[in-house]
């Protein structure tokens, strides 16, 4: 969430930041609720150091054969009022950690105002594949070659959902296994979180309480969701909270993770056209990166991660370009993210694979994560970064697409052969 030092102390900042992100909001009620807060925050410790020095005549005045009756009966008052003032600060402090936890995550300063027709195309890798054949959708392709079965998903689950066979299933998990190697040879730790998360992560990673109703809860949250548990939508949400309330080594920073999970996510509206197959479903497989950064280090963690994840799409040769996205695009708790958008050639749009994002301290300051800063001897919050490296409900689609023949088959990328036997060709 937001520092609130930096909402009551630049104000217009804040307001004019937030705005960028299409969140227009006044902060009038905050600071006059926060104003208050400190007031009675102050009158209880005038209070409290009252009680004391009356709790400590009393000895004296015993001593002296004096009568404690109306002492004591001061205390009692003071105590009653210091309760009183007590519940009146948490009631003030609940409401304001309530509307600042509803605030999205300030933007960078180098973003662009507003949404998507904003984002900036910062890099091209490699031409858009030419072919001197009637090219198919990855839904035909999929079908004729056996890999996919899209009628028995829908008849096990329901629309959105897809059934991998044989050779498909193989080639997704070789995609996972190609992912994960890189992963573990540039020293990246490797996880496997619960798939079942509490609602505390949800909180933290930000998602929640604004986005509650994107995620699929489990029974037992049904009542009261803050007891409850949901299907985890991206690992992040679990690796992010994973040192929460916790002071992080200094030394040990930056700490990088990955995790292999499928994800869960309700997915609003209906299908469009260009969104059948594998294009958009309520669950599908993702690789997770996020770096735990030292904040004078966290944008060379993002570059690092964007390189990363454009890595593996080199590797696997597929066309691709990178978006910075405007304020606007980024989501609730990211200050910035750069998608990498790769071509589906049967829809002659690009589609994104991979967003790579930088929360700052939004979601430290959620979790409470923290490191001990040598430079003062006092915690810090930390910065927390991530990337999808990378999911592959489209990354599939556009290999298939974009390394098609004539004649139906599909030529398996170099670097999936040895995850396949040496398999060349699908056919």
């Amino acid at each position: 969430m937001i520092d609130l030092n930096l909402i009551r102390n630049q104000t217009e900042y804040v307001t004019a930041a937030l705005a960028r992100k299409g969140c227009v909001v006044c902060f009038d009620e905050l600071l006059a609720k926060d104003v208050a807060r400190r007031a009675k925050m102050a009158e209880v410790e005038g209070m409290k150091a009252k009680r004391n020095q009356v709790s400590a005549s009393i000895p004296r005045i015993k001593k002296e054969g004096g009568d404690t009756a109306a002492v004591f009966a001061e205390m009692r008052a003071l105590g009653d009022k210091i309760a009183e003032l007590d519940r009146e600060v948490a009631d003030l402090q609940e409401q304001i950690t309530s509307f600042v936890a509803g605030l999205p995550n300030l933007p960078d300063d180098d973003l662009l105002p507003g949404e998507k027709e904003n984002n900036q195309v910062v890099k091209v890798y490699g031409e858009q594949p030419h072919f001197d054949f009637t090219i198919k959708n990855h839904v035909d392709l999929c079908v004729g070659l056996g890999l996919i079965d899209y009628e028995r998903g829908v008849k096990l689950a329901g629309n959105g959902h897809w059934l991998y066979r044989g050779v498909g299933a193989q080639l997704e998990w070789a995609l996972l296994n190609f992912f994960i190697s890189e992963h573990l040879a540039d020293g990246y730790e490797m996880i496997l979180p619960p798939h079942m998360l509490g609602y505390n992560c949800g909180y933290g990673a930000g998602q929640f309480p604004k986005f509650s109703d994107e995620v699929y809860w489990i029974e037992d949250g049904a009542e009261d969701r803050k007891k409850g548990h949901f299907m985890l939508p991206t690992a992040e949400t679990a690796l992010v909270n994973m040192y929460a309330g916790e002071i992080v080594d200094e030394a040990k920073l930056p700490m990088k993770f990955f995790a292999y999970t499928p994800c869960y996510r309700k997915e609003a509206g209906t299908y469009r056209a260009e969104e059948r197959g594998m294009i958009r479903g309520h669950q599908f497989n993702k690789i997770e990166m996020v770096q735990y950064a030292h904040p004078d280090h966290s944008r060379e963690a993002f570059d690092e991660l964007v390189a990363k994840a454009c890595r593996l799409m080199e590797k696997l040769g597929l066309h691709f370009r990178l978006s910075k996205l405007a304020a606007g695009d980024c989501s609730a708790s990211m200050a910035r993210t750069y998608d990498i958008e790769v071509w589906i050639p049967s829809m002659g749009i690009y589609k994104e694979v991979s967003s790579v994002s930088n929360a700052n301290d939004y979601q430290a300051r959620r979790n409470n994560t923290k490191f001990r800063d040598s430079r003062t001897g006092k915690p810090a919050f930390l910065h927390t970064l991530n990337g999808s490296g990378l999911a592959t409900s489209r990354v599939l689609p556009a290999l298939i697409e974009q390394y098609q023949q004539a004649d139906g088959s599909v030529v398996v990328p170099e670097v999936l052969r040895p995850f396949l036997g040496g398999l060349e060709i699908i056919k």
